[in-house]
């Protein structure tokens, strides 16, 4: 028996001057870069980097990350009209940005940074992983605000009726379980980098924060809701066969970190 229904209405606008305005979404986005610029910082400082190698490598990860999430979501989700509409891709503010995407942006940008900047690709993931399960937060509190990507009907009590989307029945909010799971997984992976000093095996917690993400991505696409009208025939929605190769990556990746062993911390970085 439904105990309690949580109507959800929020403005997804916080204020609006003209045709400008100032959406949940985009400030909880930027909200994730800024913090984790901070924590990055923290981790700079406590390895004796040199910050000007921050401020480039934040900028390698904003646009892989914008980049990656875009085309993830043209190329994974709605492949056939994009590419039909292939100036649509740029339409950013349309809306539309894939998880998966990201990452792999990520993924890309670090390689072309560490071509450049030499530091170490691993050690790099290493600590990025810890500031994008953060960065996972913000961005589905933004899908809260919304009011998108939320679950199938739910009789639980804490189930929430969508009403900007014209829901009548309560859903499970989906955004709050992937965002509380990946802020979970920040607090394991920050706290064991400080309990470590950061001198754990590279590649390790890259590792374990792709195995539990995605796992957690997995598990909770099973009350998601369709996102595109192709996945209702599936058994396995395209976010679950996109995480599957991540969780793969991780436990691979836990083999070979242990079996090499290569230390955490880097040496100190001079001009």
């Amino acid at each position: 028996m439904q105990l309690l229904i949580i109507p959800w209405d929020p403005d997804p606008e916080i204020f609006r001057i003209g045709s400008f305005a100032i959406r949940w979404y985009g400030l909880l986005f930027a909200s994730s870069f800024l913090f984790g610029y901070i924590i990055m910082k923290k981790f700079f400082a406590n390895e004796k980097v040199n910050e000007d190698i921050l401020d480039r490598l934040t900028v390698y990860i904003a646009l892989g990350t914008i980049i990656g999430a875009r085309l993830g979501h043209c190329l994974f989700y709605e492949p056939s009209y994009y590419l039909r509409n292939p100036v649509e891709i740029l339409k950013i503010w349309h809306g539309g940005l894939a998880s998966h995407g990201g990452a792999i942006g990520i993924l890309i940008a670090l390689w072309l940074f560490e071509r450049k900047e030499k530091k170490g690709y691993f050690w790099a993931l290493d600590r990025i992983a810890i500031v994008t399960a953060l960065a996972g937060f913000f961005i589905r509190m933004g899908n809260l605000m919304n009011s998108e990507i939320y679950g199938v009907e739910t009789t639980l009590p804490w189930g929430f009726v969508f009403l900007r989307n014209n829901e009548v029945v309560p859903k499970h909010p989906t955004q709050i379980y992937e965002g509380l799971s990946y802020l979970i997984i920040f607090f394991i992976l920050y706290r064991w980098y400080w309990k470590k000093k950061g001198n754990i095996y590279q590649g390790l917690l890259i590792s374990v924060f792709l195995i539990l993400v995605f796992s957690a991505r997995f598990m909770i696409e099973f009350v998601k809701e369709p996102q595109v009208e192709f996945e209702k025939s599936m058994i396995l929605n395209m976010g679950q066969i996109l995480s599957i190769p991540f969780i793969l990556a991780g436990i691979c990746g836990i083999f070979l970190s242990l079996k090499y062993k290569v230390p955490g911390v880097k040496p100190v970085q001079k001009k």
